[in-house]
């Protein structure tokens, strides 16, 4: 399959040294894309990603940024545009880790640095790359989650800031149709993969935990990394040439 093989410029990723978003930037390079992708502080495992992507004959280059910051987020963007003349497709897969908590103990500051994390991360990658999505006719895809169609308990922090990043995404997908933009979400469940593995191994989420998420899937189980990015690369291909606006949830059947 090279669903991008004829495609001028890159797919950039953020947050491509992540358990999804490197999982996401392979399953591009397999199918035939250029890939540039940020990171923000694991400088040996992106240039392990870099020489991965190389082995499979596409060209990669790793950009690091903290898109929080408005500068490093447009320069990294610049320097991908610059590297491989022009961008298809933009994914956005970077996000911190959240902590598990309810609500009632979020402090106005916490939920002021989430939003920041999150949406305004994105935002700040997002806007100028418009410009550049508008020549190749190009397509946006946001990960964010699941929980905004059914909610777990605790998760309000992580949610309520993609949650921004949804609205964000319709709202792209009405303004830049025009011009041929797509924009959609892709919302995952409970993985095995990404920020739930890091919430396992902190302790945030036991046994006890993790039997009850698993029992509220009709599939009863978790999804992986590669279920996201084979969504991801389906909706940025031309095979999803008329999907735009859409939150897909990839999780076992837990939102239905």
């Amino acid at each position: 399959m090279s669903d991008f093989g004829a495609r001028t410029g890159c797919a950039l990723i953020t947050g491509g040294t992540g358990g999804l978003g490197s999982s996401i930037a392979r399953l591009f390079a397999e199918r035939g894309s250029n890939v540039a992708f940020t990171y923000r502080s694991n400088a040996d495992d992106a240039q392990a990603l870099v020489e991965e992507i190389s082995s499979m004959g596409q060209r990669s280059l790793a950009l690091h940024a903290d898109l929080n910051d408005v500068a490093q987020a447009s320069r990294a963007l610049s320097d991908a545009v610059q590297e491989f003349g022009g961008i298809h497709t933009l994914v956005h897969a970077a996000g911190p880790l959240v902590a598990q908590q309810y609500l009632s103990t979020v402090t106005p500051e916490q939920y002021r640095d989430a939003l920041l994390g999150e949406a305004a991360a994105f935002f700040n990658i997002v806007q100028p790359a418009l410009t550049h999505l508008r020549a190749s006719n190009g397509s946006i895809v946001a990960v964010t989650t699941a929980a905004t169609k059914r909610f777990p308990v605790r998760d309000g922090l992580s949610s309520g800031a993609k949650g921004a990043i949804e609205q964000v995404i319709a709202a792209l997908a009405v303004e830049e149709g025009r011009y041929g933009v797509r924009a959609n979400c892709v919302g995952p469940g409970m993985l095995s993969d990404g920020m739930a593995a890091r919430l396992i191994a902190s302790g945030e989420l036991d046994d006890q935990a993790l039997d009850a998420a698993r029992a509220n899937i009709p599939l009863n189980r978790f999804g992986t990394a590669g279920d996201i990015a084979e969504l991801v690369c389906f909706l940025a291909s031309n095979r999803a040439a008329f999907i735009s606006g859409q939150h897909i949830s990839v999780d076992g059947g837990y939102s239905a």
